[in-house]
């Protein structure tokens, strides 16, 4: 497939504003006293060509929806992109110099801090997911002709995620989505022969795979033209570099990997000028063409299309409700997008699958791939995204969910089958840790509807929240006991029971609530009256109701969840009252693993049934 021919001044232009960039990552990474400049200088040619040749970009709004993206996954190359971006003009070159400092935004791996980073990147293997999120939003709901790109690192291969991430890419016929390998550390081996077995991988996977000289600008042209005229299927470049490329007596050497070059700097900084025959050279990107550009989409106030529609005392269970409510607001909004993990019949995502289609991604099951494509699909606000698996299968994904809070990504997260009340799946389907895990992430919402209706708002309310949000929805169907038109609100508990003489406030969420209720009755029996405090977000946790409640029924608390005891609600209830004095908190959880069985059988087993909750309740009194 030809491609157009670069005149010698063109390309000698090209020659030297990539020894240019090599140049910034030297001096850059000296001036940090830290980083990856041999890791930076393998990529100098081929983001030339992206920036100077290749990508569509806008100076003025870095993160046009219309400008093509590109996907640093290798982030600890940062400092060669932050150059590519200089040397285009987006800001002063010798803000450079200021890499890794405490007061710049130019940090050691990229972040969104900066206005032309999308998502953070660093922790390897992740950035494809991403990339083929974007692709995807791209080519099926953008339905625009920005290309996304990604650049990845050989040693990422190695990486389960990636392979992942490369067979969804090639199942959706991802064709605007170019990955670019940098293989720069194969020099010792038989570079051909390790590089055709991974071109043939490639292709048995989908993708329209080539094999190149990583440092050729004549060939990286034709590639990436070659790659924007292949139809169907994505591209993938294995450019074959030289890790410190260049660097007199540092080119291929490991041993430099991660390291300065520090005395060295100079000569090496010196032999580089001397391979740039016009010092002022420059070049600039290709602007955004007015054909085939994204759409306005607006993603605010988004809000079910009707009320929850329930009777009191009606059997439903939360993910049930889930699947309705995400149907709601995708009718009302059509960048409500739901992605599910191969769970759909389960989780109830098929709701939204039956009634949109189109805006249904199945991502099978590869739950790290899963939240990456999520992450990736959120970017430059193009969707609102509701993912959903079973809770416990989110733990593999944690890594990618820490990302995407280091991005600031606003991503919902639904996890089912919740705690040992699922029954007689047993332990491996059972989420007790999920809590914990969403709590920890910073910025994170973390909801507990008890009822249908209370899922229904919790879905509109994580629709509607910035950052990330985590629905938890429980396996067995639960009694409605809130009306259709209570409101609900982040961070606000309800007082489900309570009468002037109570004696302690029992706390629950989910199953565990109506534990709590059913014990507030038996105690009544005993004399005892209990108030009950559903808390509807865990995080952040009502704190001011918890306090105000927990005196007026003498300072006696007592906690109860389907959760592991570190790190759930029963601890989130331990910090807010840490700073008041005369409380006392009883907290019943799952205190080990647990087993297969009925479900209340299984609540009783371990702790947290009413019975349970009765005898507790009895023992804190007497203290």
């Amino acid at each position: 497939m030809s491609s157009p021919k670069l005149e010698k001044k063109v390309l000698q232009a090209m020659r030297d504003v990539a020894q240019k960039l090599r140049i910034h990552s030297v001096t850059s990474t000296q001036a940090a006293n830290s980083g990856h400049p041999t890791s930076c200088a393998s990529l100098a040619e081929i983001m030339v060509v992206l920036f100077f040749h290749q990508m569509r970009l806008s100076l003025k709004h870095p993160r046009d929806p219309s400008s093509d993206r590109l996907v640093l996954s290798k982030g600890h190359a940062a400092p060669i992109l932050y150059a590519a971006w200089a040397e285009a003009g987006l800001f002063p070159v010798e803000e450079l110099r200021n890499l890794r400092k405490v007061d710049s935004d130019l940090e050691g791996h990229p972040t969104p801090r900066l206005n032309f980073i999308d998502v953070g990147t660093g922790s390897l293997g992740q950035g494809l997911a991403v990339a083929a999120g974007m692709a995807y939003v791209g080519k099926y709901l953008d339905k625009a002709d920005y290309r996304t790109y990604v650049i990845i690192g050989d040693g990422e291969m190695s990486e389960g995620s990636v392979w992942e991430s490369l067979h969804f890419a090639a199942y959706y016929c991802l064709d605007n989505l170019c990955v670019i390998v940098d293989v720069n550390k194969l020099g010792v081996v038989d570079v051909f022969a390790e590089m055709e077995a991974l071109r043939e991988r490639l292709d048995a996977f989908g993708f329209h795979a080539l094999v190149l000289n990583g440092h050729d600008f004549d060939e990286l042209i034709k590639a990436f033209h070659n790659a924007a005229n292949t139809p169907d299927k994505p591209t993938a470049l294995l450019a074959r570099t030289v890790k410190g490329k260049d660097f007199q007596g540092i080119e291929g050497c490991d041993e430099m990997h991660g390291q300065i070059l520090g005395t060295k700097a100079t000569g090496v900084i010196k032999r580089l000028q001397s391979m740039i025959s016009n010092p002022n050279a420059r070049l600039l990107p290709k602007k955004i063409g007015k054909c085939g550009r994204a759409p306005e989409v607006e993603i605010t106030n988004i809000v079910l299309c009707a009320p929850p529609n329930y009777q009191l005392g009606d059997s439903v269970s939360t993910r049930q409700a889930y699947g309705s409510a995400l149907s709601k607001i995708g009718a009302n909004n059509d960048r409500v997008i739901a992605l599910d993990g191969d769970t759909k019949n389960a989780t109830y995502a098929d709701k939204f699958r039956n009634a949109f289609p189109e805006r249904f991604i199945e991502c099978f099951i590869a739950q790290q791939n899963l939240v990456g494509v999520a992450l990736g699909a959120t970017c430059r606000r193009r969707t609102v995204a509701f993912v959903s698996t079973h809770a416990a299968f989110f733990t593999r994904a944690f890594d990618q969910i820490r990302m995407g809070a280091i991005s600031h990504t606003n991503v919902n997260f639904v996890g089912s089958h919740c705690g040992c009340s699922i029954g007689e799946d047993g332990p491996s389907q059972m989420g007790l840790e999920d809590i914990a895990m969403f709590r920890s992430i910073p910025g994170s919402t973390v909801f507990y509807p008890t009822d249908a209706v209370s899922a229904e708002r919790a879905v509109e309310l994580a629709a509607n929240t910035q950052g990330i949000c985590f629905i938890r929805t429980t396996y067995p169907c639960t009694t409605v006991i809130y009306n259709n038109d209570e409101k609900f609100a982040v961070g606000l508990a309800k007082i489900v029971r309570q009468k002037p003489s109570d004696e302690l406030l029992l706390i629950g969420a989910g199953v565990t609530l109506y534990e709590c209720l059913e014990a507030a009755e038996q105690l009544e029996e005993e004399c005892v009256t209990a108030r009950v405090l559903d808390p509807f977000t865990v995080k952040p946790l009502d704190v001011r109701l918890i306090i105000k409640h927990g005196k007026m029924c003498g300072g006696r608390i007592l906690v109860v969840e389907d959760h592991y005891q570190q790190g759930g609600l029963g601890e989130a209830v331990l910090s807010a009252v840490a700073d008041h004095r005369n409380f006392i908190v009883k907290h019943l959880y799952v205190p080990t693993v647990p087993r297969s069985g009925p479900p209340a059988i299984l609540l009783d087993m371990f702790g947290i049934s009413s019975r349970n909750i009765v005898k507790a309740s009895m023992a804190l009194l007497k203290k």
